[in-house]
C-alpha cells in the first residue's frame, strides 16, 4: 500500500507580521528628501534654542558656533522676570524686564474667547447653510465666501474705528471683537461636514418629536466633534499668533498680549545691543504651548481636513 505524503505550503518569511519591503532607489531618494525637509523645518527651532541657552557676550564673540556659547539659562530667567534689573543689565539684557505671566494670561483669555465664540456661531451658521431651506440661501453663502478674497489689511481701519466708537480700545474684548463671531473659512469648513451627515438621522429625530434646535445640539454637534476640535485648534493657534491687530488696539500692560509683548521686549535695547538670548528664550516659551497643542492634534487635523474640506 503506497503512502501518500503531503508537503505544507511554504510562506515567505515575515518580520514583525509584515512583509519586508524591497529596497529601491526611488524609496531611498524619497526618504532622503523627507529627512532633508524635516531637518530644514526643525533647524530654526534648534537655532532659537541654541541662542536662548547662550550668553549675549558669547553670541557676539562666536556667532557661528552651532552649539550654545557659554551654556546658561539666564535668558529664560530674564524672559520670565526672575532677574533683577541690575543682573539683567550686567548680562547684556534690558533693565525693563517682561511681565511674562500677565501677557500669557491675556493671550489665553483672548484666544479662548475667540475660539469658543467663533466655533459656536460658525457652527450655527454652517448648519443653516447646509440643512435649512430658505430663499437665497446659496446666493448668500456665495457672498459670504467672497469674504475669503478680502485681504485682512483692508478691514483693520474700519474695525479700529468701530472698536474706538464702542469704547473698547486697550481692552481684551476690543482685541477679540473682530474675530469673535464667525469667519468664512470656519463656516465653509463645518458646512462641508454637515452636508455629509445622512438626512435619515435628522428625520429619525424629527419623528421622535425633536425640533431643529434640539437636533442641532443633541445630534449634529456630537457627530461633528472631530471637525469642531480641528477647527478649534486652528482657530486657537491663529488667535494666539495674531500680532498686528493687538498692536493697534492695546497700549498698556492690562491688555497687551504675548506677541506684542515680545516686540516691546525687543525694543528695550540696552547699550550693548539687542538682548538676543532673552528674546529667543521668550519667543520659545511663547511658541511652546502652540507646538504642543498642534503636535497632540496633528493627525486629527490632517484627517479631518481631508474628509470635510475636499468633497
Amino acid at each position: 500500500m503506497a503512502a501518500v505524503t503531503t508537503t505544507a505550503p511554504t510562506t515567505a518569511p515575515t518580520t514583525g507580521g509584515r512583509a519586508r519591503r524591497r529596497f529601491s532607489p526611488g524609496r531611498a531618494a524619497a526618504w532622503t528628501a523627507m529627512g532633508l525637509i524635516v531637518l530644514i523645518t526643525l533647524l530654526p527651532f534648534y537655532w532659537i534654542l541654541r541662542t536662548a541657552l547662550s550668553t549675549n557676550a558669547g553670541l557676539g564673540a562666536d556667532p557661528t558656533d552651532p552649539l550654545p556659547v557659554d551654556l546658561t539659562t539666564t535668558g529664560f530667567q530674564r524672559a520670565l522676570g526672575l532677574q533683577s534689573a541690575k543682573e539683567a543689565i550686567a548680562q547684556g539684557g534690558a533693565g525693563g524686564g517682561l511681565d511674562f505671566w500677565r501677557y500669557l494670561l491675556n493671550s489665553l483669555i483672548v484666544s479662548t474667547l475667540v475660539t469658543g465664540c467663533q466655533i459656536f456661531f460658525s457652527a450655527m451658521a454652517a448648519y443653516a447653510f447646509a440643512r435649512l431651506r430658505w430663499r437665497g440661501r446659496d446666493q448668500v453663502f456665495g457672498l459670504f465666501l467672497a469674504g475669503l478674497m478680502v485681504p485682512t489689511i483692508f478691514t483693520l481701519l474700519p474695525n479700529f474705528v468701530l472698536v474706538k466708537e464702542l469704547g473698547l480700545v486697550d481692552t481684551l474684548l476690543g482685541i477679540a471683537l473682530p474675530s469673535l463671531f464667525m469667519t468664512p473659512f470656519a463656516v465653509f469648513f463645518l458646512r462641508q461636514f454637515f452636508m455629509n451627515v445622512p438626512r435619515e438621522v435628522e428625520e429619525a429625530a424629527l419623528l421622535d418629536g425633536a425640533g431643529k434646535v434640539r437636533i442641532f445640539f443633541r445630534v449634529i454637534l456630537p457627530m461633528a466633534s472631530t471637525p469642531i476640535i480641528t477647527l478649534g485648534v486652528l482657530t486657537y493657534i491663529t488667535a494666539w499668533n495674531d500680532y498686528f491687530w493687538p498692536l493697534m488696539v492695546s497700549y498698556s500692560d492690562s491688555s497687551r498680549v504675548l506677541t506684542v509683548a515680545l516686540a516691546v521686549f525687543r525694543s528695550q535695547t540696552p547699550q550693548t545691543g539687542v538682548d538676543w538670548s532673552g528674546l529667543m528664550a521668550a519667543t520659545l516659551i511663547a511658541a511652546l504651548p502652540m507646538l504642543v497643542l498642534f503636535g497632540c492634534f496633528a493627525r486629527r487635523i490632517v484627517s479631518s481636513i481631508g474628509f470635510t474640506g475636499i468633497k
